[in-house]
């Protein structure tokens, strides 16, 4: 079976990824796939940089807002949902282009096997939200613990959709979610992916970009989407909880520091993420690494575009 052929455009935080992104998918035939962590939960646009639709400039994205923040959300999540729209992008005769900075996410797709963890039982799922209501949150949680520890030490046991969907799979192929998802990673990959990681020269021009980044998520209200994220009372998953630019509010909540130590904290954990983020990326042997930067400033988006694409080319072998 042939395989897709894809790009994945990575690297650090600030780096200029989405425009990139969407100039390749201009130039190429292409529709932008997240792969971010954070970007895929709803209501947490303006600290995760969730490109709009101006950003996007009428090149369809996918992958973004699919989660509710109460949801916690695996890498093997991310490769079991993020298949099927590549392949239906593929299907269409489209280039799948991933985008993102979740080195994992990006790698956990790669890695796909083509094993289905089972068609969903309608029949067994309402009788499972029913067992909910009737014997409560932990009696259900505690089914899934008899059965996949693992997978309950992951799950809060009022995360009910998830907890459903852990004993679905495991009454519907005899295998719990655990083994499923390492079943899941654990194949040839399916796809012939091309990294293009962006490399700066410059880092201190990065975190320059950086700390802007986040003086503009503060003017675009970053505040009030995280307290109605941590203040409303709703349940938020372990996954969501560790995305920077949220976490940081809480001593503000409590009346413990001001406004500019919370920038100040924002700023510099998005730096240290950077910093992680570019050592992960260097293990890509394979990959093309165009430069954003010359001479202490940022590149034109266009020129860098026909940079990335001539190197495209020459990997492919085209013209």
């Amino acid at each position: 079976m042939a395989k897709i052929r894809t790009v994945s455009v990575l690297g650090p935080t600030a780096s200029g990824k989405t425009g990139l992104a969407v100039r390749l998918a201009k130039r190429l035939g292409g529709e932008v796939v997240s792969c971010d962590s954070m970007q895929l939960y709803r209501g947490m646009d303006v600290g995760t940089a969730t490109p709009d639709m101006a950003e996007r400039e009428g090149i369809p994205h996918h992958m973004f807002d699919i989660a509710d923040p109460s949801e916690d959300f695996s890498a093997a999540d991310y490769a079991r949902l993020a298949a099927p729209v590549i392949a239906d992008i593929a299907a269409r005769g489209k280039l799948p282009i991933l985008c993102g900075g979740t080195g994992l996410y990006r790698d956990a797709l790669m890695r796909i096997s083509d094993f289905v963890e089972g068609e969903p039982d309608e029949e067994l799922r309402e009788s499972l939200y029913a067992y909910a209501r009737e014997h409560g949150n932990a009696a259900l949680h505690g089914r899934l613990r008899a059965v996949d520890p693992e997978a309950a030490d992951a799950i809060h046991m009022n995360n009910v959709k998830r907890v459903v969907r852990a004993l679905e799979v495991y009454e519907t192929t005899g295998r719990t979610k655990t083994e499923t998802d390492r079943m899941q990673t654990a194949g040839d990959s399916p796809y012939e992916d091309t990294p293009l990681i962006l490399t700066f020269c410059d880092r201190a021009l990065l975190y320059s970009r950086i700390e802007r980044r986040v003086d503009l998520m503060m003017e675009a209200g970053l505040e009030k989407e995280a307290r109605d994220l941590l203040c409303s009372g709703r349940p938020v998953s372990r996954t969501a909880a560790q995305a920077i630019g949220y976490k940081e509010f809480l001593p503000y909540f409590r009346g413990e520091c001001s406004l500019s130590d919370v920038a100040a904290q924002i700023k510099l954990a998005t730096r240290h993420y950077a910093k992680r983020q570019m050592i992960w990326f260097r293990r890509y042997e394979d990959a093309l690494r165009p430069v954003p930067d010359e001479n202490g400033a940022m590149k034109d988006g266009d020129r860098l575009a026909e940079e990335a694409l001539s190197l495209l080319r020459e990997r492919w072998g085209a013209k």
